[in-house]
């Protein structure tokens, strides 16, 4: 209720500021459109937001098909269960990206790239509800560890594992229309880096150009192997220091003894810092040095069409893979929620 009501607020708002403050008739980029044209592109960039929340619920909820299919696959063993969670994550990639397709169309038939733009910031202006829909997850998660670990009855526990299932589904919604609003936003950011760069256009088909697509196009690939041994690094400490404390620390288990939670904390808390710094820095560092390495270097591609390629393929393949790895996330979480209550039935 407050995803749409955010929504409608927003089509009505925006409807009147359009008026007010925008001339009937303007041109941007050579491009002739009016007024209405952008509250349209507006209204065209909340319908995407609301058809990736839409998309990414079915593919991330308790009882649906997607989520449903690999429970049936877990009762065979890990190795179907992974293959049940990869196959939904690749899958969930192709309606999201056919409808950020036609809405990049949509936006730029009626007002160009300026709808474009304005189509991202519309999806935007829902910033603070999707916020709220996403924070509901780990808040929810929380509260049901403090449930177990306060000794609460059971059917707490039970009660805050539905509400964590439904936080997994919103947090995934808020994490894809982040996605989706990011991708209308990088067409946008091109147009201005042509401008800027002073080229007319990218052009793939110059060997150095499409050799940097490829190298973007990799860069999500390696920033997720490093995060994700990152996460493996930082567990494995985290499991040593829990059975350290269990050996060294009698009477855990029975709440005699208090363990030592802060160095469980600081363990968290440096990996989380120390273990991005190789991530960040090489989303940071690789745009500069095509930018500047190849300069001059060949005479029928500039080092800015260059940059603009690695850019390209940054972005592409940076959409697909956090569209994939958010809904194959969410699907695995609530299939093992869910697992215990409908592997009977669904047997």
């Amino acid at each position: 209720m407050g995803n749409w009501s955010s929504i409608i607020l927003t089509v009505i708002s925006c409807y009147f500021l359009v008026m007010w403050m925008l001339p009937e008739k303007m041109a941007i980029r050579g491009y002739e459109f009016t007024n209405v044209s952008v509250f349209i592109a507006i209204a065209i960039g909340l319908v995407v937001g609301a058809l990736m929340s839409m998309i990414t619920e079915f593919y991330t909820a308790m009882g649906k098909r997607p989520v449903n299919s690999i429970i049936q696959r877990s009762a065979t063993g890990h190795a179907t269960n992974i293959i049940g969670g990869l196959s939904v994550g690749m899958e969930s990639t192709v309606v999201p990206i056919l409808v950020l397709a036609a809405g990049i169309m949509a936006s730029y038939f009626f007002a160009g790239l300026y709808g474009v733009a304005i189509a991202a910031a519309g999806m935007m202006a829902t910033t603070a509800m999707q916020l709220a829909i996403d924070a509901f997850g780990p808040i929810a998660d929380n509260a049901g560890g403090i449930a177990e670990m306060s000794q609460l009855p059971p059917e707490v526990r039970e009660r805050t594992d539905n509400l964590d299932a439904v936080g997994n589904t919103t947090a995934a919604t808020g994490k894809g229309f982040a996605i989706a609003s990011a991708a209308l936003t990088s067409l946008a950011l091109f147009a201005a880096f042509v401008g800027v760069a002073g080229i007319s256009a990218i052009d793939i088909f110059k060997a150095p150009v499409l050799a940097m697509l490829f190298v973007g196009g990799m860069i999500p690939f390696i920033f997720s192997s490093l995060a994700i041994a990152a996460v493996g690094r930082a567990a494995m400490d985290m499991v040593n220091e829990v059975r350290r404390q269990f050996r060294e620390i009698p009477g855990i288990m029975e709440y005699k003894a208090k363990p030592e939670y802060e160095k469980c904390v600081a363990i968290s808390t440096k990996a989380s810092i120390r273990e991005m710094i190789l991530p960040g820095a090489i989303a940071l560092l690789v745009p500069i040095l095509v930018g500047f390495g190849f300069k001059g270097m060949f005479e029928n591609a500039s080092s800015a069409e260059m940059l603009g390629g690695l850019l390209a393929g940054v972005t592409v393949s940076g959409v697909l893979m956090g569209i994939f790895q958010n809904n194959a996330g969410g699907a695995w979480d609530n299939a093992k929620k869910s697992f215990s209550k409908t592997l009977p039935v669904l047997r």
